[in-house]
Parts: C-alpha cells; structure tokens; sequence
C-alpha cells in the first residue's frame, strides 16, 4: 500500500536535491574558466550569473531540512527522478541564451539531450557556438553519463544517504563493496579513458593541420562524448567532419569500453580475464556486434552509399558501434540514412540502439544483460518442455560470478524490456500524429528512449513543440530505466488522492 509524502518527506527530498542543485554548479564552472581564459567575455557572463543562480537555489532547498535522517528508498527514487529534469531545467538558461536556440522549448531538448547523454541536438549554427559554451554541453555529458548521483557519491556529499541514491539512479551493481569507493573508482576509470583518448586524437588532429588549443578542445571532448556514450561533437557533421579513420578507430574502440560494465574493467584490471570473457553480457555482446554488423553491411552493399568494399566495412562498422553503444555519432549524413540507406540498413541501426549496451556502463538501451536473460529464460522454457515431469530444470549463467536464474531475475529482465517497447510504440504514434513517415518515426522514437542520440530528420530546430514534449519524456524515462520514474509518479499520485480522501473524509464528519 502506498503511502502519501508526508511534509518531512517533501523537505528531506528538497534537501538532498539542494546538495545535488549545488554540487552541479561545477558543470558552470568550469566553462566559466574557459571564458575568461579565452577572452569570450559575453559567455563568462552568462555562466557566472549562473554559477550564482545554482548556487542560490541549492542553498534554498537544502535550507528546507537543515538534519535530515538517513533516506528512505521512496524518498531516493524522488530525488533521482526530479533531480534529473530540474538540473535539466536549469542547464536550458545558458544553452537558449547563447542565442543558437529557435525557443527555450529547443534548448530545454538539449539540456535533457545532454544531461541524459541521448546526444541528439536542435542547436543553431554549432560551428559559431563559443568555446565556452560548447564545454558546457559536453560537461553535462560527462557528469550526466558517469551518472549525477554517482559523481556526487565520489566526493562523498550524501552521507548515509549514498547506497539508496545510488541504487535509485539505474545501477544496482557495485563495482566494489562500499558505494562511495565504487563511485570513486567509476570515476577514475573514465578519467583513465578519457585521458587517454584525448591524448591519441589531439596529436592525430595537430598533425591533420589544426592549430594545438582547437586540436586539444576537440580531442577532449569527442573523448568525454565517445566513452560516457553522449553523442554531442564540436561540428554539426559529427566525427565525419574530420575525415580520419584513424580518430574512428580509436573513437570505436573507446565507445565500446564505455559500453562495458565498469565491474568488468575491473575484473581485467585484476587479471580476471577469464571471467571476463565468461559473462553473459560479454558473450552477448560479441554475438549481437557480428550479428549487427553483418546484416548491416548486407544492407548497404545494395545502396551507393560506398563505392568499395573497404568504405563500406567503415561505414558499417562505425555506425553499428555508434548505435550499439548509443553514443550516436555520424560519420554519414543524417540525410544519408532516409535517402542512401536501405529500409533494412535504418532497421538494424534502430535495432541496435534499442538493445544498447551493458549494465552499469554508461550506455543506454534495455541493457545486453536483460537480452541475455530473455534468451537464457526462453532456453529455460523449452527444456521445461521438454523434460520428464519428474526433472528438475535450473539454468545458470555467469556474471560477475556465477548464478541460478531465478524467477524473480526473469520478471526484472522482461517488465524493463516491455516498458522500453511500450514507450518505443508511444513515441512512434506521436511522430507519426505529427505527420512524419512511419519508418522515421520509429528509428526516432527509439533512438530518444535508448538515449541512442542518432536521427534520421524528425529532431530538428523547430520541430513540432508537442512532439519534442513526447521525446523529453522519452529520453527522462530511458536514463532512469522506468522504474524509478514509475515508482516517483505512482507516488505523487497516491500523495494528491490521500490528500483528497483525507479531506472528503474531514467534510463528511464535519457535516455529520
């Protein structure tokens, strides 16, 4: 039976998302020091005003419960849930100030688009966007993909309060034992990633000719975009701009790290390569990318899309691993994929992003982990079947040691992968009310809720208001996975219509 949120719990959500609204006045920071470093003067302004503004509303929510106790599960699935659109809500103010956004409406898409890591843009005139405020669109990337509790968790600002939080924000799997620990080491295996790559692309762009400050700024954040699967680049050609199969290459190999079970990176670091190559996400993932890539690339042989096998096999590949990941990056034309690909090439790329990567990676998608799962209770099924009623069946799998699959495993795996097509099936019925083609339709609605980020048209600047409504929502829901955002709005609910009764019932005695 669920029970309405009382006043203390109301305070003690508002406090935690006033840590949470403070903490976050770092993604202004940081841009603001790339302002004034680089002499853009109009954007040090913005983000200095709005370094205050965070600041001032986080104090004021925390100020609601100056001692709170330890937070309750429903209490934590709240703080998740809200605090993802209102520092989405705020992140907007920046973004539709620079004046490359058509309405606030526009730029509030892109603050969902960049915190979420969906990727998908309806900026205006990227080439001239400033310095400044492109590090902010990919500083909200990396907070966003790493997970906004999860970087909190690292400095240690909740308190007691970190395990619910955590489990609350779509990661049930701790890379070690001690949350805070596990955040930490999250963190710096991405930091290990990401320094690494930048390092790799910015001597690859200085020696393609571009000058050491643009050759260093792009190489960080198509890094930051590649591994935490976000999808934003500095150009509105994506990594096509650079024509370099060599910046693709590392850029494949870092998305596909990011799609990995941070737990995994572990187990290598540890020299548990057997176990690695062992669980059921990894052997998942090996099957489905030969799979993808192809039925993929018998698609397109039939398009002009290449004009040689080699071309082709890049093409292929890239885009595959960019869907698979969900990190979203092009190195074909968003027109490409509505006039050159085939119907069949669009579905797998559709597919692709739908299924995404691991479980406790950065990627989006119903998660290799609960495909593996299905198939695995299918398998368990038919052997059912076809045992003697006196047999008893058990299945186990490996991941992150090994397991019996369980009942209750099973549901988890099969309400998340029901949830993802149901929302999938909405977000296609609102393109299409909208008036756009069936196919489009579906590869955008699925691409918002997987936090894919590729498009095909729809996502434009000043697409239908309504429809942009519908892929907010989309995208919220995917990165909290459903059952947070359900559990949060089930509550609410349950609060407004105890509220109600309680008061129909105060009338009825009064009357009496």
């Amino acid at each position: 039976m669920w029970q309405r949120f009382t006043l203390y719990d109301i305070r003690v959500i508002a406090h935690y998302l006033g840590v949470l609204v403070l903490f976050s006045t770092v993604i202004y920071a940081i841009p603001f020091c790339v302002a004034l470093i680089l002499c853009e003067w109009e954007p040090a302004s913005r983000y200095l005003t709005m370094c205050g503004v965070n600041a001032l509303i986080g104090l004021l929510l925390r100020f609601a419960c100056m001692s709170p106790r330890r937070l309750s599960r429903q209490q934590a699935l709240a703080v998740t849930g809200i605090s993802w659109i209102l520092l989405a809500i705020i992140a907007s103010i920046p973004l539709y100030q620079s004046g490359h956004y058509l309405s606030y409406s526009d730029a509030l898409f892109d603050g969902v688009s960049g915190l979420t890591t969906t990727g998908a843009s309806v900026i205006n005139d990227l080439e001239h966007l400033s310095y400044a405020d492109n590090m902010f669109r990919f500083m909200m990337h990396l907070f966003g993909g790493l997970g906004l509790i999860v970087v909190a968790l690292s400095f240690g600002l909740f308190g007691k309060g970190g395990a619910s939080l955590y489990a609350a924000e779509a990661r049930s799997e701790h890379v070690i034992p001690n949350v805070i620990q596990t955040a930490r080491l999250i963190s710096r295996i991405t930091v290990l990633f990401v320094t690494v790559s930048t390092i790799i692309v910015a001597l690859l762009c200085f020696f393609d000719g571009m000058n050491p400050l643009r050759a260093f700024l792009h190489a960080l954040w198509v890094s930051i975009s590649g591994f935490v699967t976000g999808g934003f680049t500095p150009t509105s050609q994506s990594i096509m701009y650079y024509h370099s199969f060599s910046i693709e290459l590392v850029l494949m190999i870092l998305m596909i790290c990011g799609a990995i079970n941070f737990a995994l990176h572990l187990d290598v670091w540890n020299g548990h390569i057997k176990a690695f190559f062992q669980d059921i996400e990894m052997r998942t993932m090996a099957l489905w990318l030969m799979g993808l890539v192809f039925v993929f690339t018998a698609s397109l042989s039939s398009s002009s899309v290449s004009s040689d096998l080699l071309a082709l096999l890049r093409r292929g590949l890239f885009t595959i691993i960019a869907a698979f990941s969900t990190a979203g990056f092009q190195n074909v034309t968003t027109n490409a994929f509505t006039t050159v690909f085939t119907s069949g090439a669009l579905l797998m790329v559709a597919v692709a992003m739908a299924i995404g990567g691991a479980a406790g990676s950065t990627a989006g998608g119903i998660k290799l982990f609960r495909m593996g799962i299905v198939f695995k209770s299918i398998v368990a099924t038919i052997k059912e079947t076809l045992a003697p009623d006196t047999a008893c069946v058990s299945i186990s799998y490996n991941h992150l040691g090994k397991h019996i699959l369980t009942p209750e495993v099973t549901k988890e795996a099969m309400t998340v992968f029901l949830l993802y097509v149901i929302t999938f099936g909405v977000g296609t019925v609102a393109g299409i009310a909208a008036g756009y083609d069936a196919v489009q339709a579906v590869f955008e609605a699925i691409s918002m809720a997987s936090n894919g980020g590729l498009v095909s048209g729809i996502v434009s600047p000043g697409m239908p208001t309504g429809l942009e409504l519908v892929y907010i929502f989309e995208m919220w829901a995917g990165r909290l996975e459903f059952v947070t955002l359900l559990a949060l709005i089930v509550k609410i609910f349950a609060s407004l219509f105890a509220s109600r009764s309680k008061s129909a019932q105060k009338g009825g005695s009064s009357r009496a």
